[in-house]
């Protein structure tokens, strides 16, 4: 049986890490070599693409760490799970919900939904 909430919790570890080789162990751990990201503004294949993705999220928002939203469900290979981004121990500025498909115990697609961003 897969955890759903191990598969998730390492998901926000992965996108929290700042260091490359890290956060490389955690994208093999983590994620099919083949992974695909789709979200309303972004899109990444593969380890080195998500690792690209979240070098620019990290950039945009030095300091802000994301966080599981409550707790994530799935059922067969599906896993669906909200998450928060903002400074630490402050209310979230972005909010999302990601839905994924799991193969062998890790991610193999990610579509990210947008619940709440700042006013542009």
């Amino acid at each position: 049986m897969t955890d759903l909430n191990t598969i998730a919790q390492n998901y926000i570890t992965a996108w929290n890490e700042s260091d490359a080789a890290r956060r490389q162990a955690l994208l093999e751990v983590t994620f099919t070599e083949d992974v695909s990201y789709r979200d309303p503004i972004m899109q990444g294949d593969g380890h080195e693409g998500v690792a690209a993705l979240i070098d620019g999220v990290q950039q945009r928002f030095a300091g802000f760490r994301f966080s599981l939203k409550g707790q994530p469900d799935g059922f067969a290979d599906t896993i669906r799970f909200s998450w928060n981004l903002g400074p630490e121990g402050t209310e979230s500025v972005i909010e999302g919900t990601d839905i994924g498909v799991i193969e062998n115990g890790r991610l193999k697609s990610i579509t990210g939904f947008l619940d709440k961003v700042p006013a542009q």
